[in-house]
């Protein structure tokens, strides 16, 4: 303002003195020429690496997801962006950079439909090695958490599997099998016996670490001498859990038929139920919470309990005494009281340390709870005892897969104390096992 009242002007403002701008305009029109030349090149590698890669053979050749990175032999592989399955394809590109191929929005679609494609003209044939079920069971095996995929997508998933034959993988089977062999070992420890807990022992409680249970004579004449099951002893199982899902699936004869049956805590198994979870039982925990809550501790209700046994024949039957101290009493009762009944049914006492190392193998699975469900127990040891595992009325979902709401139980609809199980990351897991081959999860009706 000051110099425009002065009427000062600049003798020199109207002269680029240093050339300033030109070399602005220079460098601008420089790098302008780079930029035309690389997007020229970047556009001739691009155009051939599009070339090779529609001259792929089969249908994959469209269901690129993601980037696609050069690896170090040459190979061309998808990059994981943690939402997408990429398929990979090999062949050799000319160049070494990197290349983006986006998928348009149809492609997604049409990856859509192809998977309910199975469902609307699945007739049963399937295989279990065929190219279509491979794609499934990765479509599975990609959620590495159960958090990464909402509910129903999940169900979807699932759904879609449905339409495959499954087959035992003897590769993961055997291979699941060590690694529990390794950790827990299940013919030698899964109850306590003589031979693994002598006299004089000083049992340590599975949670009440700091109780001390003193083998006493009398306690000791309780065990059996050895484990009553062997390795892989039994060909196919059944373990039978509570959930829902079993409701109306008519696979009471599949169960049955099975070479040995497990069950979870004295479920009810009368003619009301038997078309769909079955009559027979070889083996039935009973959780020491029942028989106190039921049974008022056996004190008074002897007989009832008695009669309630005889549902299962000639079952065995297992209880986790050792869990902690207030269990004990409880699960010596029901020892105490079947003698008194003449009754030639096994009694058997989880060993706590067997427990305790089976909380731990699931645990480095994704599995954390204050407690594993007696299902999920059953299972581990299925899995050492039996050659082929099949689990019925396992889910941990209000609703089934097709999205409609289910009970908890097939005979109730109470559910467990919040937060005291982790039965979702249970169920998530057995689907996994079932996708690699490992155990069979039976979901639907049976045929």
């Amino acid at each position: 303002m000051l110099r425009r009242r002065m009427g000062y002007s600049d003798p020199t403002s109207g002269r680029d003195l240093l050339g300033n701008r030109s070399l602005c305009f220079i460098f601008i029109c420089a790098f302008g020429l780079v930029t035309l030349l690389q997007q020229i090149l970047y556009g001739k590698n691009y155009i051939k690496s599009a070339q090779q890669f529609s001259r792929l053979k089969g249908d994959e050749t469209g269901n690129w997801t993601g980037p696609v990175n050069f690896s170090d032999d040459g190979s061309l592989k998808p990059a994981r962006n943690g939402k997408k399955r990429c398929f990979r394809q090999n062949f050799q590109p000319d160049s070494q950079s990197s290349v983006i191929v986006t998928p348009c929005l149809a492609d997604i679609k049409k990856k859509k439909k192809r998977s309910q494609r199975y469902l609307d003209s699945y007739d049963g044939s399937y295989d279990y090695n065929s190219t279509a079920c491979k794609e499934l069971r990765q479509e599975i095996m990609d959620v590495k958490v159960l958090t990464m995929v909402k509910t129903s997508e999940l169900f979807e998933r699932w759904r879609n599997l449905q339409v495959c034959k499954w087959q035992q993988n003897m590769v993961e089977t055997n291979n699941f099998k060590m690694s529990l062999s390794r950790c827990c070992n299940a013919p030698s420890f899964l109850f306590t016996t003589k031979r693994n807990t002598p006299a004089g022992t000083k049992l340590r409680y599975e949670v009440d670490t700091s109780g001390i249970l003193p083998i006493t004579t009398e306690v000791f004449k309780m065990f059996p001498d050895d484990m009553p099951y062997s390795k892989s002893q039994f060909k196919k199982c059944a373990v039978v859990g509570n959930g829902g899902i079993i409701k109306n699936s008519k696979c009471g004869k599949e169960i049955d038929s099975a070479d040995f049956v497990f069950r979870c805590n004295i479920p009810p198994i009368n003619k009301k139920y038997s078309a769909d979870v079955g009559s027979r039982t070889d083996l039935v925990t009973i959780n020491p919470s029942i028989i106190t809550e039921r049974f008022q501790k056996l004190e008074k209700w002897r007989r009832p309990f008695y009669e309630v046994l005889q549902n299962y024949e000639n079952s065995s039957v297992v209880l986790p005494a050792f869990y902690n101290t207030r269990n004990t009493d409880v699960s010596f009762r029901v020892k105490y009281m079947l003698d008194d009944f003449d009754s030639q049914r096994g009694v058997f006492f989880f060993h706590p340390q067997y427990l305790l190392n089976v909380q731990r193998f699931w645990g480095v699975q994704g599995v954390r709870a204050k407690r594993l469900s007696s299902g999920l127990m059953l299972v581990t040891a299925a899995m050492e005892l039996c050659e082929e595992v099949h689990l019925y009325g396992f889910w941990a979902f209000p609703m089934n897969p097709s999205g409609i709401f289910i009970t908890h139980h097939y005979y109730d609809n109470v559910k467990p104390r919040p937060g005291f199980h982790a039965m979702p990351h249970e169920i998530f897991n057995f689907l996994h096992m079932h996708t690699r081959g490992i155990l069979h999860v039976h979901s639907g009706a049976c045929t």
